[in-house]
């Protein structure tokens, strides 16, 4: 039996940052297991690492609230670290004037959320991304940067180890609860039990798998969309500057295409937003596992019963093709040539919450606990942008509360 005051089960930014805000808080003999050889192994690690600024969100919801200030403090935590920061903004363009109403209602979500926009017409876009196209106008985002993510969760690592009160346990797998004993729960795990007095869930991908054993999320079940990336070869990442994105349709959870100059001077365009037939499908076949059956019986349902999961199951796939992701990308921008773009081995998984008794796509943060345990279910984008202030909110409103209780 391995013993420890608090057990964080996943090692991705939301367990990182919930851990950091624990150590700050003074409470210790803190552990954090992950099924993974290192930290950030999944969407932390493998997000394109955009700092998003508050405009895609309905105010008031969790996304919303936690997205501009987790930009301005992850911001700031590289910048006290010296770890790399590109703070050069983006542009969100319309590619026909059908989009413009949308590009007006962003800018109204983004100025209720405390955003720093401005709609712009073309020739102020030329100014700022001179291979950008539009309709006649477009958005800018001042507040949007771009960070280096695994370098983020390596120092936060580090801060952690080197407080001397957290452990970590790597090839770690949650596998269930034991009989509890007393008020301390028992978790089970491929490396033994661990006996905690308080659990928190961040698990990402699993964190309905671990909710359910909770007897928590009965309602939900997180089905994958995988994110497949390809680069400009590097003559041609000139022609971007920052970032360039489409107006995405605000009633689904995804962007669309765009283009990202990262950190180190690479520019990618994608990601897609594909239904994906495993947890870790990052591949064609690798990635498929058991669970592929129950995922595709849901994907079937969603399409069935869900207008918005259908146009985006019958639209994404198609961007496996070359052709389809070139002319989708081809819209944002004056000048591209297919022999402008290599294939790129990045490629990631967006776990997206479902509720399955309304067959809806969740749009927001889901927060649900016992009296020992919190479980952070649907940690969709922005939750690494949002991450520094996300932890602080878990902390006040559903932590804190508990510890103390103990």
């Amino acid at each position: 039996m391995i013993p420890a005051s608090i057990l964080i089960c996943g090692a991705g930014i939301v367990g990182l940052t919930v851990a950091r805000d624990l150590v700050a808080a003074g409470y210790d003999d803190i552990l954090i297991i992950d099924k993974e050889p290192e930290a950030g192994r999944h969407a932390s690690g493998r997000n394109s690492g955009v700092l998003h600024a508050g405009i895609y969100y309905a105010p008031g919801s969790l996304r919303a609230q936690s997205c501009l200030e987790g930009n301005f403090r992850m911001k700031q935590y590289c910048e006290e670290r010296g770890l790399p920061l590109l703070k050069t903004g983006k542009v969100i363009v319309a590619r026909d004037e059908s989009e413009l109403p949308t590009l007006r209602e962003l800018f109204s979500r983004a100025t209720q959320n405390g955003a720093k926009v401005e709609l712009i017409d073309d020739a102020q876009l030329a100014e700022i991304e001179p291979n950008a196209k539009s309709a006649g106008q477009a958005l800018f985002s001042h507040y949007t940067a771009v960070v280096d993510p695994k370098a983020i969760l390596k120092s936060i690592q580090k801060e952690l180890l080197d407080s001397g009160k957290v452990r970590m346990r790597f090839d770690t797998r949650f596998v269930g609860l034991g009989a509890p004993e007393g008020k301390r729960l028992r978790v089970r795990t491929t490396n033994g039990e661990v006996s905690c007095a308080f659990f928190l869930n961040a698990a990402g991908a699993y964190g309905d798998v671990v909710a359910h054993s909770f007897g928590l999320g009965k309602d939900y079940q997180l089905i994958p969309f995988k994110g497949i990336y390809k680069k400009l070869k590097p003559e041609k990442a000139h022609t971007i500057r920052g970032s360039i994105y489409p107006v995405p349709n605000i009633k689904n959870p995804f962007l669309g295409v765009h283009f990202t100059r990262g950190v180190h001077g690479d520019v990618y365009l994608g990601p897609t937003a594909i239904p994906a037939l495993g947890r870790e499908n990052y591949g064609i076949l690798s990635g498929i596992d058991a669970e592929a059956p129950s995922i595709l019986l849901r994907d079937a349902l969603l399409f069935l019963r869900n207008k918005k999961f259908r146009e985006v199951a019958l639209e994404e796939p198609r961007k496996y093709s070359f052709k389809y992701f070139f002319n989708d990308a081809r819209k944002l921008v004056k000048e591209l040539a297919p022999e402008d773009i290599e294939n790129s081995p990045k490629a990631g998984i967006r776990p997206q919450l479902v509720d399955v008794k309304k067959n809806e796509l969740v749009m927001d943060f889901v927060i649900e606990g016992t009296e020992s345990s919190v479980h952070v279910l649907n940690s969709i984008s922005p939750a690494f942008t949002s991450s520094l202030f996300f932890s602080g909110m878990l902390m006040d409103k559903y932590i804190t509360p508990r510890l103390q209780k103990l």
